[in-house]
């Protein structure tokens, strides 16, 4: 594992001490390119970039225990250890795998960051301001991704809860898919709608 602790330092940012404790120096101005969508970036948002701090502790942990991880396996791993519609064998089976590895899993992802934790050390320790920080655009895809994630949830507690049933003469099933969506219905026009389609398209239009 990387040098240092997670424990507080002074009057240090979370993020501050992440950085140091996994030897990423010069990720934070980085994280300032990314933002603002300069030096070769794309302009990436607050999440987008506390999803790519999370893969870069990771990545860096798994050196530190002299793995080198394939292209796309350290999101992965990332997703299997925090997103709500991964099963508790699937996020079992992950940790097992990364303390087999001498990696503390509890340290880990308590260094995980989110994306208020980014807009902190961005604009209070970098002084970074970004005009279009809250967009109209920024808020509406917040919102919907919420509602993702609120899906995926209910996805993966349906499909718990069905494998948990016991398995006799007045209940059995065979190989399903559970899908999970938010439907809305304008009672105006008559017209149904995924939650996505609604906000993609601005409203129904009716």
């Amino acid at each position: 594992m990387p040098d240092g602790s997670s424990a507080t330092t002074g009057s240090q940012t979370k993020l501050e001490r992440v950085i140091g404790k996994y030897d990423l120096s010069d990720f934070g101005e980085e994280l300032v390119d990314r933002w603002l969508g300069q030096n070769g970036y794309e302009r990436e948002s607050l999440r987008s970039l506390a999803s790519v701090t999370n893969a870069r502790i990771l990545q860096s942990a798994l050196e530190h225990a002299d793995e080198t991880p394939l292209e796309g396996e350290v999101d992965n791993l990332v997703r299997l250890l925090t997103s709500d519609d991964v099963s508790a064998g699937m996020r079992s089976q992950t940790r097992q795998r990364l303390e087999q590895l001498g990696i503390d899993v509890d340290d880990l992802t308590t260094d995980f960051v989110s994306h208020q934790a980014i807009h902190t050390y961005l604009t209070s320790v970098r002084e970074v301001k970004y005009e279009s920080d809250s967009s109209p655009d920024d808020k509406l895809t917040d919102r919907l991704e919420t509602i993702q994630r609120l899906e995926s949830r209910l996805q993966a507690v349906t499909e718990s809860t069905i494998e948990q049933l016991p398995s006799d003469d007045e209940f059995s099933v065979g190989s399903i898919d559970v899908i999970a969506s938010v439907q809305v219905l304008c009672n105006d026009c008559g017209q149904q709608y995924t939650i996505q389609e609604l906000i993609e398209q601005n409203g129904c239009g009716c």
